[in-house]
């Protein structure tokens, strides 16, 4: 329940100033804000958690759920399914304008369809079968012969506090939704590498924190709460959320995130799919997933691709892969 509701005012944030974002129709600066926000949380958040869980935690064995992990990875791979097919619908019709309207719809259909599987997942988690996202702490502290911890301030407390910097933060997201592009010509960096690398480092410092606390506690369920479940929440729930108030606000923006964008997303979901495999952790898996993340970082950085020219490199990809078909 903790890293859920620390998820869940986390990304309050990012929901915001998506929403300013399409109010001002920059549809690209929402993509690269969300999907940064994913690979920040499954790449950074979680590989700095177990890599400095690992070095503070060497001489034990750090365990955490395998159950937890699996469920996650799912719904990941849902999401990531709902981006490819878009973008290889697109890849694959005669051209950007007559698949433009086919690929929206697309996109909808799989936004309603992410929606549902998110109310489920809220279902699964909070109610059929929370003893999953629970009995790996308390049995943890029964072998352990830990007594309960005294929390700091109380929940409704602590609560509070959350909302209130929410509320803060989200004052300031109309401001920072105006200034990337300004910073972006002013800095000589694309607009791509702000939203996707800069922007989520700052907007998930408090998650970020917070999982690296719990990681030297050697309490990992909750830092894969907090890091999945932020991922699988922006995947699963932020992003179809998007779209369909986009509908409502009579804006176009669909699930097609580009080749190079869709490929990192696909890379990162798979490398965590394998990093959570066994059930156990070590900081060698939490270095691995931060040098991808530096990889990607650097991609992104020496790509110059402005967003208004996307729809043109997308063209001319799917002009390429007919062009190696016809031969």
């Amino acid at each position: 329940m903790g890293g859920l509701l620390n998820a869940t005012c986390g990304n309050a944030t990012e929901l915001i100033i998506a929403i300013f974002a399409l109010s001002q129709y920059k549809i690209d600066v929402v993509k690269y804000s969300l999907l940064g926000s994913v690979l920040s949380n499954l790449l950074l958040v979680l590989g700095t958690s177990l890599f400095c869980g690992g070095i503070a935690n060497m001489r034990k064995e750090q365990k955490y759920d395998r159950r937890q992990a699996d469920v996650n990875s799912l719904l990941l791979l849902l999401a990531l399914s709902c981006h490819s097919l878009p973008l290889l619908f697109q890849m694959t019709g005669a051209t950007a304008a007559v698949t433009a309207d086919s690929t929206l719809r697309l996109s909808r259909a799989s936004s309603i369809v992410m929606l549902i599987a998110y109310l489920s997942y809220m279902v699964f988690q909070l109610f059929t079968h929370r003893q999953l996202f629970e009995a790996q702490e308390e049995s943890e502290d029964d072998e352990d012969g830990l007594s309960e911890e005294a929390p700091v301030i109380g929940f409704w407390s602590g609560f509070i506090w959350l909302v209130g910097m929410t509320v803060v933060i989200s004052l300031l997201s109309e401001y920072v939704v105006e200034t990337i592009e300004d910073a972006s010509d002013s800095w000589g960096i694309s607009v791509g590498f702000i939203s996707i690398i800069l922007l989520p480092i700052v907007g998930n410092a408090a998650e970020h924190a917070g999982a690296i606390i719990f990681a030297f506690k050697n309490k990992l369920d909750i830092s894969l709460g907090v890091a999945l479940g932020s991922a699988t929440q922006i995947s699963v729930f932020v992003v179809p959320l998007c779209v369909v108030v986009s509908w409502i606000m009579g804006i176009k923006m669909d699930l097609n995130f580009n080749l190079l964008e869709t490929g990192s997303l696909a890379l990162s979901i798979i490398a965590v799919a394998f990093t959570l495999q066994d059930g156990t952790s070590h900081y060698m898996k939490g270095l691995v997933l931060l040098l991808l993340y530096i990889v990607i970082g650097a991609c992104f950085f020496v790509s110059k691709t402005p967003p208004n020219q996307v729809n043109i490199t997308n063209s001319g990809t799917k002009i390429a892969i007919d062009k190696i078909f016809r031969a």
